[in-house]
């Protein structure tokens, strides 16, 4: 079993709502804490989508893909804001 398979293994026993709720609170706090340490939980969230989207890619549909790199590119675009 390779390394990859064995997190995507570990991570699809991960419950739906501990996912989101933990999502949630990164991504709240990331926007209310200041500066670069807003910018860079903004940033460990958008690195975990990336490798989320394109470990799912090959079974996405193209309207899925669309809105996740949609996603991806305004999440980043907040790291960028909040960064500056």
């Amino acid at each position: 079993m390779t390394p990859s398979g064995n997190l995507l293994r570990r991570l699809s026993r991960v419950s739906p709502t501990a996912a989101f709720v933990v999502a949630l609170v990164v991504m709240l706090g990331g926007l209310f804490l200041p500066g670069i340490v807003g910018a860079a939980l903004l940033f460990v969230l958008a690195a975990g989508l990336a490798a989320l989207t394109f470990t799912t890619w090959p079974v996405q549909s193209a309207s899925t893909r669309a809105l996740r790199l949609l996603i991806l590119g305004l999440l980043l675009a907040v790291v960028v804001a909040k960064a500056l």
